[in-house]
């Protein structure tokens, strides 16, 4: 999951401090969850998905980030 976080993230231009602003989970989780020190729950998921617009699939499922999205 860390590494498909931090694909998605930058996929999306996106910082962590401002990952977080999105999502409403602090930075230093997202450096921990990307980090793969922590794991994290349905709820946080959920909010990642929304702040990155995809799917909880998306995010820890099968399927890999495809260009353009």
């Amino acid at each position: 999951m860390k590494t498909r976080l931090k694909e998605w993230r930058e996929r999306r231009g996106l910082s962590l401090r401002k990952l977080g602003a999105l999502s409403g989970v602090h930075y230093v989780s997202l450096v921990r969850l990307e980090g793969g020190h922590l794991d994290p729950q349905l709820s946080t998921l959920l909010k990642l998905c929304k702040a990155l617009q995809i799917t909880l699939n998306e995010l820890v499922g099968m399927t890999r980030p495809q260009k353009g999205r």
